[in-house]
Order: structure tokens, then sequence, then C-alpha cells
């Protein structure tokens, strides 16, 4: 045996260098062998220097990590106990590796002499997040941990890409307080939320060197490209595509609808600027695969989905490099893309107006312009949805989604994470689907801080998105329609208002836009849900209506 600490003198220092690292939050799951760890962030809240959130889920409690580190924009932590709960944070670990988010996780462990002797509870848990942690470490049985959980949480920014970091804890027993070694719990109960850490926005420097020549170029603004890609855009006089999620989608330049103004326009594009990661349409991807086209990827600082060699983009990580690559847009090239961005604004808007049934298309549009809160999109349909209607002439506080692996899982703890985060009120939209996967994430305890988090639920029973992708196709033929159903469209009769009674939450039914409209102007106060029935069996044929729709404006 190592070390002397006993196992509560080690979780405080640990819990003492997440604080010094800038940790304001960390979220617990119950367990024995990460007692040491509760202990000492029992402690630390009433000092006031750390607030604690406590989920049953550990799976939950990774994604609401999660959530407070991107809605914080600062490191956030989760504890977990030994044993099947690590893995149980392998999703959200693996979200924030693509996502960039410092998430820090601290799972407790056997000592080592327990190790191989099939001891309860007891496996592999250093690399059990494979290449996914930006820092990873193990920690002795009474060895201080201070110094390694600095060094590595000082990685984070420092030359190195922002991602999770994983601190294995072995303790031994005795895992609780005893009379040698007491805990300070007598202090005035401090649950004040702490301020947030105000980080500087991006801005194009006034002295970047000008713009060389004039091409036909736009800027591609993918997930976390943030306001610097619409300040860029409007500096050069380019054309904005810009994700819902890149909180670039506003301004005079972006452009409305554009993944179905590329088939007309996109043939004459001749260079392109991305910022962020694009990732939620096949015509950017398409765009991005010419071989015809020039391509700059904006990458100030190493990011973790990117490999270097594995994409044909020019890597530029300065702005006056790539102010000199896009140039300034050639005569009427902006204007081209505006006009067609207004025509297909307007045949959407006169489609919609058709319909006599609520649609996805009609929840986003409402949705994005009645949100002056934070945003949180689900994958799937939802964001699609989003991406085709969510107007530049409006944008909400800040969008939110989990597209660094694109999954449905975890995304209410996440969106709730992102609401604790700064006290902010928060709405998710997310589909039946994605609501079902994480609907244990309602569950809160007695006296936990309840967010301010309003959830929109497209329920459509069952999985929307295969109904526009090529499966949909094949369900057409009788011979498939069965087996399309079945594996892909995955209907259920789940009972959502039941659910939300079990948990507590307070549900409403929403049958018409109207409601909808009421329901979106009340203040975001605690947390309720709405749930939006839709037809899935229409949403092929709409979504041929709205591409048929906005080709014909083009047209004239």
């Amino acid at each position: 045996m190592t070390g002397s600490l006993s196992s509560l003198q080690a979780a405080r220092s640990a819990v003492a260098a997440l604080a010094e690292a800038g940790v304001r939050d960390v979220v617990i799951a119950p367990g024995s062998r990460s007692a040491p760890l509760a202990y000492a962030l029992a402690e630390a809240e009433l000092q006031d220097r750390i607030r604690v959130h406590v989920r049953i889920d550990e799976r939950v409690a990774g994604f609401t990590a999660l959530g407070l580190a991107r809605g914080g924009r600062r490191p956030s932590a989760v504890v977990t106990t030994s044993g099947t709960a690590v893995g149980e944070l392998l999703p959200a670990v693996m979200e924030a590796h693509h996502a960039g988010v410092p998430l820090v996780v601290l799972s407790a462990d056997r000592p080592a002499e327990l190790h191989g002797t099939g001891a309860n509870q007891t496996t592999v848990q250093p690399g059990i997040f494979s290449g996914f942690p930006t820092a990873a470490v193990d920690v002795e049985a009474g060895t201080d941990p201070a110094e390694v959980i600095s060094a590595a949480l000082a990685q984070l920014g420092s030359g190195v890409p922002t991602g999770p970091v994983h601190v294995n804890l072995q303790f031994r027993d005795p895992l609780t307080p005893d009379s040698g070694d007491p805990l300070f719990l007598d202090a005035p109960d401090a649950r004040a939320a702490l301020p947030a850490e105000a980080s500087p926005a991006d801005r194009v420097p006034a002295e970047a060197a000008p713009a060389r020549g004039t091409h036909r170029t736009v800027v591609v603004a993918g997930d976390g490209a943030g306001e610097l890609a619409a300040l860029f855009a409007l500096r050069t006089g380019l054309p904005l595509l810009a994700e819902p999620s890149s909180n670039a989608r506003f301004g005079p330049n972006a452009v409305n609808a554009y993944r179905l103004l590329l088939p007309e326009l996109g043939p004459d594009i001749e260079r392109v600027v991305v910022f962020g990661r694009p990732t939620l349409s096949r015509p950017v991807a398409a765009l991005l695969a010419r071989s015809d086209v020039e391509k700059a990827l904006y990458l100030p600082r190493p990011v973790n989905w990117f490999t270097p060699g594995r994409r044909s983009e020019t890597i530029i990580t300065d702005i006056p490099g790539l102010l000199a690559f896009a140039g300034t847009g050639a005569p009427g090239w902006l204007e081209r893309w505006q006009t067609a961005s207004e025509a297909a604004q307007s045949a959407l808007t006169n489609l919609l107006e058709t319909q006599t049934e609520l649609t996805g298309l009609q929840v986003a549009d409402l949705l994005w312009d009645a949100s002056d809160t934070n945003l949180v999109l689900g994958s799937s349909n939802v964001i699609r949805d989003m991406d085709l209607v969510a107007s530049p002439d409006w944008h909400p506080l800040d969008v939110y989604a989990n597209r660094g692996l694109a999954g449905i899982d975890g995304t209410i703890s996440t969106a709730a994470g992102i609401a604790l985060a700064n006290g902010i009120p928060t709405r998710l939209l997310l589909g039946d689907l994605t609501f079902l996967h994480d609907v244990g994430a309602l569950l809160l305890g007695p006296g936990e801080t309840e967010p301010d988090l309003q959830i929109v639920v497209l329920n459509d029973s069952g999985g929307g998105i295969f109904s526009v992708l090529e499966h949909g196709a094949l369900g057409e033929d009788p011979k498939y329609t069965a087996l399309v159903e079945r594996f892909f469209g995955t209907p259920h009769n789940a009972d959502l208002a039941a659910l939300c009674r079990g948990y507590g939450v307070r549900h409403q039914l929403i049958r018409s836009a109207a409601e909808l409209e009421s329901a979106l102007a009340a203040p975001v106060q605690g947390r309720s849900v709405l749930e939006v029935p839709v037809a899935r069996d229409a949403l092929r044929g709409l979504h041929a209506r709205v591409q048929a729709a906005v080709a014909a404006s083009l047209r004239g």
C-alpha cells in the first residue's frame, strides 16, 4: 500500500483542485465507493465553493454535467461510484470529446490490492473511455490527487483540444468521516447561484489584412461557429449558410432554407469558408466534397473532431489569412442569394399557412420566433425542421445541440444542465423518441434545484426522420412497408401525459398553432412539457411539397 491520506482527505483535496481550476458545478450519482467525494462535495457546497446536483441515473448525471459545461462555458464535473456506473458515462464522454466540451469525470474505484481478486463492483476503470479523454489519470489510494487533477485540467485550452478529462480515484475503507476527521457541516446553507464567468466574444479585428480579389464565395457556419461567422460574412459581403446551433444565424447575409437553394445556386460557388462543424445537411456535405471548389476551414485552435490530413479544406488559423482567402463577394453575388432567400421564405410561409394540421415545420417556426430564452434542439427531424424555417431576423439567446455525435441520448439532461448553469430559462424542442430515451431525466429529488425548462415534444409516435430518408421511399413499396415501419418507424403508444404525472412535471397537450402560441407566450418557470401530436405518415409528402414550392419560387 502507498500513500498516507485518508479517503476523505484525498476527496477534499480533489474537490479543492476542481474549484481552483474553475469548476463550479458537480453532478453526483449515489454510490458507496464514491462516498468520500460526496461528503467532501457537501462540505464544499456549504462553504459556497461548489454547487452540487444529485441525480440517481449516471447517464443522466453525465449529460447534465455536459449541459452545465456548455451553458456555463466552463468545466463541469460528474462523480460516479465504481463498476458499471462508470460505463454509463461513455455516451456523455463521447459527445464531450467530439463537441469539445470540458467535462471532468471523477470515477471512484477500489484500491489496487482489490483489483483482479473478484471483489464486488471492481473492474478495469483506467482507460475505460479509450482515446476520448483529453487527459486521463489513475490516482492510487492514499495519494494526494490535487497535483494530477490540476495538471490534467490545465491542459484544457492550452494547446490541446478541449474535451473530457477522466480522473480515476482509488479509495480505501473507511469511506465515511470519523471523529478524527470531522466534516465542517455547521456553516450556513448557502445555495445561491455562483456568478457566470463571462467569456469575451470573438470579433473580426479592425486591423485585419484587406481581402484579396472578388470571388463567388459562401460562408458555411456549422455547430459552434459563433457570431464570428456572421460578422465575417458581413465584413466580406458573402452569403452565410448557418445551421441553427452555429449561433451565427442572424443578420442580412444569413440565407434562409439554404439547403433547398444549393441545387440551383450551388454550381456557381467557387470558394467556401467553413466555421465550426457542419453536420446537418447532405447538400452542404456534397458542396464540401466537390473537387472544383476551393475550401478553407477556420481552426484557430485544435479540436477533437478533426484529424490533420483527413479533410480537403485548407486549414487557416488567423482572420487575416481567412480574409485573404475569401476575398469579397463578386458583383451581384450576395444579392442573388438574398433574393433567392426571400423567395424561399415567402414560399415556405405560404405553404405552411395552407396546412390545416400542425407540422414540425410550423412548430419549429413558432418556437424560434417566441424564444428569447436559451434554446436546445434535439437531433433527428426537429433540428432539420428548424434549419429550414428559422428566420435570421430573430435569434434566441443561445442555441445548443448535441452535434458532437448527434445522438438522441441525454438530450433532456443536457438541456437541464444548460438551464441550471446560469439560471437562464431554457426551451427544448425534441422528438418523441428522443424524449422517451431520456425520460428518466425528469426525476428530480426533493431539495434539488429545479431548472426553468420547457420541453416541447413533437410526438409523431415513432421515428419520423426515416420517412424523409431512403427508407421512406422504400417503405412506399408494399413489399417493404411493414418492415420499414417496424424497424425504422419504431411505432409506440407511450402515454406522455402519464409519464409526466409520474415524475411530477406539468404537461399540456397542444392541438393547434393558436394553443402553441399561447403556451409559448407565458414565461418559462419550473419544468413543463408541451406535447404536440403530429402525423408521421404525411411527413414525406410535406417535405416534397416544400422542396417543390421553393424550386418554383426560384423559377419566378
